[in-house]
C-alpha cells in the first residue's frame, strides 16, 4: 500500500487501516488485536468525526490518534 503525504486526506477505511497499522508498530501488538481495539473505538464513536470531515483524516493525525486509542483501550467497551 503507498502512503500518502501527511497533508493529504485519506478516506475512511484507509484512515483506520493506517492507524491499526500503527497501533501494532508502535505497541508491539498483534495484528487481530490491534483490529478488535480500532473497531472497539469505532463502535464507541471515536472516529465519528472522522467519517464526517475529509481532512481529519491524515498521517499525522493517524499517529495522534493511535496514541490515544491505545491510551483508552482499557475504557473502551
Amino acid at each position: 500500500m503507498t502512503k500518502k503525504p501527511a497533508t493529504e486526506p485519506m478516506s475512511y477505511e484507509a484512515y483506520l487501516d493506517e492507524v491499526t497499522t500503527l497501533i501494532t508498530e508502535k505497541y508491539d501488538i498483534a495484528d487481530d488485536e490491534a483490529i478488535r481495539l480500532v473497531m472497539r473505538a469505532q463502535d464507541a464513536e471515536f472516529f465519528c468525526a472522522h467519517d464526517d470531515d475529509a481532512s481529519m483524516r491524515t498521517l499525522d493525525r493517524a499517529h495522534e490518534d493511535a496514541r490515544s486509542v491505545f491510551k483508552i483501550k482499557d475504557r473502551l467497551p
